[in-house]
């Protein structure tokens, strides 16, 4: 070490020392003797938490916004409700309501009673993989809902509670018909993630099926209730029967349908009354039903509604009007085989058990001669579907014909016999027996499963239908305008109906082809000797037996009205 070093170490530590004597911390003390100052004291270090527990500032916290969404359509009719339709993507946070408001009336769509479907452009524009129910749709019938309103808020609301309100134009339809028909293409024409027949009826299930039902009654009723009622009238004899015949779109079948039920053994005691459910069709039907009663000698009803009431409502309609103690329901399609039909079906009534006569069915043939029904009976379908990661299973009903598409010779199902439903191609039924029931029930919308609950109801009185061996042609599908998307949504909230009230009786003792219910265990009695409808063979067609020609009066007569109207709408002729 130098001598230059030495005295300047030496010198360092006697200034420590002193400093150290005059009370100051040795951690005050520099190495180089000084006193350490005051800012320039060693500073903190904090070591910060993790994010997952680090603790938020006391500012207020982010504010939940709705998702993407869309409000595409909301219509209303007066007095008959609204629907409402669109997307939102609430596959990660739920939807809680949706509110309408339009001053005069307001209307609330929970999420549970939305029905929701798939939607392949919003999974596109959105580029989520995962498939999720993005489409909703609903309907609330409510006559509250009118007024001179173009436009109204409509807010949607999240479960976290946020809130977005638009302003949306209101769609204005014409009637009440053409709500229900929007909902009925809507349900009918949605993509379900899952089973389609399963999720179709469920989505009804909470809320849209009775909101539908509803309306159809409003719709029904409106429709009936002041029908326009004409009668042609070719002889004055009292009925033992009415054959009650439902007209949609094809109005030829009624002269073909007299032309060949007429001039036969026995059907001079029956009358013909046709209902409507084509308005458009009213002048040919009254040009024709003149025609019919004058050519053909048949006493004939025409009973028009201003809409399509739906099957039930306007049988219902003509059973009000006819004029005897006996219910024949025809479809138009439906054309006798056996020559005397009409007398043995007055001999079956007049000489078989009440029980077995107060409603029955008959054997309906295919044009090619093989068996189309000989009674209905009950099946079930078991579905499944996912939802969520869980699975859903289900039983629904559906109704069968036996026999369907079986030989002319297959003569187990000709046998007089009880089953547990006919269809309502043909049901003859004493009057007073039908009107207790109630009639077929107008709460199916247009047409299906009328007939089937018809007969469950007869059965829950007391009173089995029964299978007799009249045979008849039926060219089933035929009679009527070919079927449109509101037809098949119709007939998803029949089948929702039907099993809504029928699923657990009939589980109980009608499932499959061998019920066990008390009333369906009467002997069945031999079926009738006769050989039923060969079938025709091949390049070899049927020939149909023509009508004997009436009797013409050759002296000149005038066509007259006779008395007063019947009542508002209806008029009576008579040739």
């Amino acid at each position: 070490m130098s001598e230059r070093k030495i005295p300047k170490i030496l010198k360092e530590t006697e200034i420590r020392r002193i400093l150290i004597r005059s009370g100051a911390k040795m951690d005050d003390v520099r190495a180089d003797g000084t006193a350490a100052r005051p800012e320039e004291e060693p500073t903190a270090v904090h070591v910060s938490p993790p994010e997952s527990v680090r603790a938020e500032p006391a500012a207020a916290a982010t504010p939940h916004v709705v998702p993407r969404h869309t409000i595409e359509n909301i219509a209303i009719a007066d007095r008959g409700g609204v629907f409402i339709a669109g997307w939102i993507n609430d596959s990660v946070e739920e939807l809680a309501e949706l509110r309408i408001d339009a001053g005069a009336w307001q209307v609330t769509f929970p999420a549970e009673s939305l029905a929701r479907s798939g939607r392949d452009d919003v999974q596109a524009a959105l580029a989520i993989p995962r498939r999720h129910a993005f489409g909703f749709w609903s309907l609330a019938a409510d006559t509250r809902v009118s007024g001179p309103a173009t436009s109204c808020s409509c807010e949607v609301v999240m479960k976290s509670g946020a809130v977005e309100r638009h302003q949306v134009p209101l769609q204005i339809l014409f009637d009440q018909i053409e709500l229900r028909n929007l909902a009925l293409t809507y349900l009918a024409s949605s993509q379900y993630l899952g089973n389609p027949m399963l999720d179709s009826v469920a989505c009804l299930d909470k809320f849209i099926g009775r909101q539908i039902v509803d309306l159809n009654l409003l719709i029904s009723n409106a429709l009936t209730g002041r029908p326009h009622v004409e009668r042609f009238l070719s002889h004055r004899r009292s009925s033992r029967g009415s054959i009650v015949v439902c007209l949609y779109g094809r109005p030829e079948y009624m002269f073909l349908q007299c032309a060949l039920f007429s001039g036969r053994a026995g059907i001079e005691d029956y009358e013909f009354v046709y209902v409507s459910n084509s308005p458009e069709l009213a002048e040919p039907l009254l040009q024709e039903a003149r025609l019919c009663a004058m050519t053909y000698g048949v006493n004939l009803t025409l009973v028009l509604l201003p809409g399509n009431a739906g099957f039930g409502a306007a049988n219902n309609a003509a059973v009000a009007v006819s004029q005897s103690g006996r219910t024949l329901i025809v479809n138009p399609d439906v054309f006798p085989l056996d020559q005397d039909w009409a007398a043995r079906h007055s001999t079956l009534v007049e000489t078989l058990p009440a029980e077995q006569t107060a409603i029955f069915g008959a054997p309906l043939y295919y044009d090619d001669g093989s068996l189309m029904h000989g009674g209905m009976y009950f099946d079930g379908d078991a579905a499944i579907s996912v939802e969520r990661s869980l699975f859903r299973t289900n039983l629904t009903l559906r109704v069968e014909h036996f026999g369907k598409g079986a030989p002319a010779s297959a003569h187990q199902f000709l046998a007089s016999r009880p089953v547990p439903a006919v269809t309502g191609a043909f049901i003859s039924c004493d009057r007073a027996w039908f009107e207790k029931l109630g009639g077929f029930s107008e709460e199916f919308v247009l047409g299906h499963y009328e007939d089937a609950d018809l007969c469950l109801k007869s059965i829950h009185q007391g009173t089995a239908p029964w299978m007799h061996n009249i045979k008849l042609w039926h060219l089933e599908g035929k009679g009527s305008s070919r079927r449109q998307a509101i037809h098949e949504g119709a007939s998803i909230v029949n089948r929702w109906l039907f099993n809504r009230r029928w699923a657990a009786p009939v589980a109980e003792n009608m499932l499959g082809q061998r019920p066990t219910h008390p009333l369906l265990q009467a002997q069945p009695e031999p079926a009738a000797t006769e050989q039923p409808a060969p079938r025709p063979a091949f390049k070899q067609p049927r020939k149909v037996a023509q009508p004997k020609p009436p009797r013409v009066d050759t002296r000149p007569r005038r066509r007259k009205m006779v008395g007063e109207p019947l009542a508002a709408g209806r008029k009576e002729f008579v040739f």
